[in-house]
C-alpha cells in the first residue's frame, strides 16, 4: 500500500506531460504482442481437409482455414513417423537425432521400464518453443502436449500415463503445475486420463485449454487432441468412425478458436498441425521372432513375455521396425543381423518394403544408436513380441511409421491470424520448418532450428 507520503510525489500521466517530462512507453505496450495457439490433431492427414468433399465430410472450421490463412499441401515428417519424435520436432525444428525424442517408447529390450515412453521434457536436447518463450518473458501453456512432464512451461497438464485407470489423474496432479489441475477441476470438472482417445476426453481438454487462455492470457499455448488417431488405429483412416470423430474435433477446433480470439484481442495466430499421416493395416511382423530364432534374443522358457537377455532386438514404430545391436562391434551378431534382415526382405509375404542402412539411416536423422531399419509395405505394422507367427493378423485397423517419403504418411499444417497471408498454399513442407515459422510470428528466437520461416519474404 502506498503511503501518503509517496501519494503526494504521484501526478497523472497528463501532469507529467504537461511539465514537459519525457514518457516512455514500452514497446511490447505499443505493439502487443500476438498470441499463439498450436492445435495437434494427432493422425490428421491433409487430404481429410483438402478433399473434404469426397470423403463426405462436414468440418467447416478446418475446411475455413483454407481460405483464412495459409497452408500446406503436405508435410513432409520425420523417422519414424510417429507422435513424440514428430511433435518434439515441431516445436524444436530439428530431426529426432539431435532433439533426442527417437520414438514413442524407450528402447527397452527386457522390458525393465514397463512399456514406458519419452514422457520427460529432460530428454529433449535442444531449445523449444516454451524455452525461448520464456526467455522472452513470454507465459506459456500446454494441455497434454507430448514430452512435457517437468517442462519449463508456465501452466502444465502433461500427456502422462501408467495405468489408464482413476489413479493416472492422481499422476497428473503430481505432475502438473502445483495445485493448476485441482483449480480448474473445481470449476470444468474431472480432467481425462491420458489414455482415454474419445472425442468427448478431446473437447474436455480443449475446454481445460480454453480456460488457461481466458484466465491465465499465456502468450504461447500447446494442445494435443488424440482422438482421431485413436479411432484411425482401431478401424482405420477414412473409415465411418474416424469420420464422425474428425467432424467432432472440429467443433472443438472452432470454440477453441472463437476462445483465442476473444482472449487474444484479435491478435491470436492458431496453427492446426499434425504429426503423421496414416495407412490401414491388415497384417503384422514380429521380427523379434526371427532374432530369438538367431540366438540374438533369450527367453527363460516358452511362455516368458519378455527376454532374458539380448545381442540384438527389434525397436517398433509402428510402420518400421530399427533392429539395435547391443554390442556394435561384435561382428558375428552383425552378420546374424544381416543374415535376418536378408532372409525378411527376400520373402514378400513378411511384409519389407525397404531396408535402410546404417549410413542411410543417419542421414534420415532417426534411429541413430540402430544399425538397421525395416520399413514395411502399406498393409503391414511392427509387433514387438517375440513368440508366436512371424507374421499374423493385425489387432488393429491402421498404424504410420512407415519411411517419411511415404505419401500417405504427411501430415497437415494450417494457419491463420495476424500476419498471416489468407488463401495462400505453401506447398509440401518440411516439418522442421513448423517451429521457425511460429517463432518468427511469437517474436522469439529459435536458437538451432533447421527449418525456414515459412511465411517469410
Amino acid at each position: 500500500m502506498l503511503t501518503g507520503v509517496t501519494r503526494r510525489f504521484l501526478l497523472p500521466l497528463g501532469s507529467v506531460a504537461a511539465l514537459g517530462l519525457a514518457v516512455r512507453v514500452p514497446a511490447a505496450a505499443q505493439t502487443p504482442r500476438r498470441t499463439l495457439v498450436m492445435i495437434s490433431i494427432d493422425g490428421l492427414r491433409p487430404d481429410y481437409v483438402l478433399d473434404a468433399d469426397r470423403h463426405g465430410l462436414s468440418i467447416p472450421t478446418l475446411r475455413s482455414l483454407l481460405r483464412r490463412g495459409s497452408y500446406a499441401t503436405g508435410v513432409r515428417g520425420v523417422t519414424p513417423t510417429v507422435t513424440y519424435p514428430s511433435h518434439t520436432t515441431l516445436v524444436t525444428g530439428v530431426l529426432p537425432a539431435r532433439h533426442g525424442i527417437l520414438n514413442n517408447a524407450v528402447f527397452d529390450p527386457l522390458g525393465k521400464n514397463q512399456d514406458g515412453w519419452y514422457w520427460y521434457a529432460s530428454d529433449i536436447r535442444v531449445p523449444t518453443l516454451w524455452d525461448a518463450a520464456a526467455r522472452a518473458g513470454i507465459r506459456t501453456a500446454s494441455v497434454n502436449w507430448p514430452v512435457t512432464v517437468g517442462a519449463a512451461i508456465t501452466w502444465d497438464i502433461p500427456e502422462f500415463w501408467r495405468a489408464g485407470t482413476d489413479d493416472d489423474r492422481k499422476l497428473l496432479r503430481a505432475l502438473a503445475t502445483p495445485g493448476l489441475l485441482p483449480r480448474l477441476e473445481r470449476e470444468l470438472g474431472p480432467y481425462p486420463v491420458s489414455l482415454d482417445g474419445s472425442a468427448a476426453a478431446d473437447a474436455a481438454r480443449a475446454r481445460f485449454a480454453g480456460r488457461l487462455l481466458t484466465s491465465r492470457r499465456p502468450g504461447l499455448l500447446l494442445l494435443h487432441l488424440t482422438a482421431l488417431d485413436h479411432e484411425e488405429h482401431n478401424s482405420g483412416p477414412f473409415s465411418a468412425a474416424s469420420l464422425r470423430t474428425l467432424e467432432a474435433l472440429d467443433s472443438v477446433v472452432d470454440t477453441l478458436m472463437r476462445t483465442a480470439q476473444r482472449a487474444g484481442g484479435g491478435r491470436t495466430v492458431v496453427a492446426v498441425v499434425s504429426d503423421h499421416g496414416f495407412l490401414p493395416v491388415s497384417r503384422e511382423l514380429a521380427v523379434n521372432v526371427s532374432l530369438r530364432q538367431a540366438g540374438l534374443l533369450t527367453f527363460a522358457s516358452d511362455t516368458a513375455r519378455r527376454p532374458s537377455d539380448w545381442r540384438a532386438a527389434a525397436w517398433t514404430a509402428g510402420g518400421s521396425v530399427a533392429i539395435v545391436a547391443r554390442d556394435t562391434t561384435d561382428t558375428v551378431v552383425r552378420a546374424r543381423v544381416d543374415s535376418v534382415v536378408a532372409a525378411l526382405a527376400a520373402d514378400t509375404a513378411d511384409g519389407v518394403a525397404a531396408v535402410v542402412a546404417r549410413d542411410s539411416l543417419r542421414a534420415l536423422g532417426g534411429f541413430p544408436n540402430a544399425g538397421w531399419l525395416l520399413s514395411l509395405r502399406a498393409g503391414y505394422a511392427a509387433a514387438s513380441r517375440g513368440a508366436g507367427a512371424l507374421v499374423a493378423p493385425s489387432r488393429s485397423g491402421g498404424t504410420h511409421g512407415y519411411l517419411p517419403d511415404v505419401p500417405e504418411m504427411r501430415a497437415s499444417f494450417f494457419i491463420t491470424g495476424p500476419g498471416v497471408p489468407a488463401g495462400r498454399s505453401l506447398g509440401e513442407i518440411d516439418m522442421r520448418s513448423v517451429a521457425p515459422t511460429l517463432a518468427r510470428l511469437l517474436a522469439v528466437r529459435l536458437a538451432g532450428a533447421e527449418g525456414r520461416d515459412l511465411l517469410g519474404d
